[in-house]
């Protein structure tokens, strides 16, 4: 598959293993990783984070093989689920910080495409999102309630 804003071919990326079960290493059970992901959630770490420890730390390979559910709907059921997803959240952190360097240098053209990029990526997932009713339908990027957003 091809790049987004490139004409070069991507990456060939790993997969994950076929498995249809939770491998027989892991010692926890359904509710004690629900557990682990509500506390971590509550401290302030992100879905990836959490993801991160639990592998690195717990060596649970995957919360949906052994839960049966994934980690967001866990932290929706807890009412923990963040407000806007966390790869449209970090798009939205990239594009604030791309203007607040564009206010300092205006002449600086290859970072004015890359904001023009970041933000037809922002609305691209903003619709996505909006059409699977993760945001609310009235939802719109708009950069100046986005420097509200990242702080």
């Amino acid at each position: 598959m091809a790049r987004m804003h490139s004409r070069k071919r991507g990456k060939s990326s790993s997969t994950h293993p076929l498995r249809t079960s939770a491998p027989q290493w892991e010692d926890y059970s359904t509710e004690e990783i629900e557990n682990l992901i509500v506390d971590y959630a509550k401290k302030g770490y992100t879905p990836s984070m959490i993801g991160t420890v639990l592998r690195d730390q717990h060596g649970i390979a995957d919360v949906s093989l052994t839960t049966g559910k994934k980690m967001q709907a866990i932290l929706r059921d807890h009412d923990l689920a963040p407000d806007v997803p966390e790869d449209l959240r970090n798009l939205i952190t990239k594009a604030v910080l791309l203007r607040k360097h564009l206010t300092d240098h205006p002449k600086d053209k290859h970072s004015m495409r890359g904001l023009k990029l970041t933000e037809s990526k922002i609305r691209r997932l903003g619709k996505y999102y909006k059409r699977n009713g993760i945001l609310e339908p009235k939802w719109i990027y708009d950069p100046e309630k986005a420097r509200l957003l990242v702080r």
